[in-house]
């Protein structure tokens, strides 16, 4: 009964070992037209794009989930201040407690906006746009401006 079950065992083996020698290699597809590219290893492929500027975009992505996390901590702040604020029952040093972690997450989340509005106006004015694109400098800004004209 054992022998049968080494047996089996080094049969299936042998045929897992023959079916990976055997599998062919994937093929390039061509991509449909209408694609962004003419040909990718697979059909999902043919629609995404190849940037080679993604480090502005890594560095803006982070800074932003950063900025974000901070923002998130700063309301659950927030959030725990008015919990004593409620459960202080009228004792003066909790409700005085309450009232300072309430103005440090207030005060916590307006610096998380403004950091969060500054570095995405210094990635788009100074170093050419991050995510979104934008004026390189050289006069051939692809960006369109919003004009608002008075109607008489």
């Amino acid at each position: 009964m054992k022998i049968k079950k080494i047996v089996m065992g080094v049969v299936m083996g042998a045929i897992a070992c023959a079916s990976l020698l055997i599998a062919q290699p994937a093929m390039a597809v061509n991509c449909p037209s209408g694609s962004i590219k003419s040909s990718a290893d697979t059909l999902a492929g043919c629609n995404v794009k190849d940037d080679e500027d993604d480090l502005m975009k890594t560095v803006q992505t982070i800074i932003n989930v950063i900025i974000s996390v901070l923002g998130i901590v700063a309301v659950i702040v927030i959030i725990l201040g008015g919990v004593t604020y409620t459960t202080s029952q009228g004792d003066a040093a909790k409700v005085a407690k309450a009232k300072n972690t309430i103005i440090y997450g207030v005060v916590g989340l307006v610096i998380a906006l403004l950091a969060y509005a500054i570095v995405n106006f210094v990635l788009y004015n100074v170093f050419g746009g991050g995510a979104d694109g934008g004026d390189s400098g050289d006069g051939n800004s692809e960006n369109t401006s919003l004009v608002i004209e008075r109607q008489a």
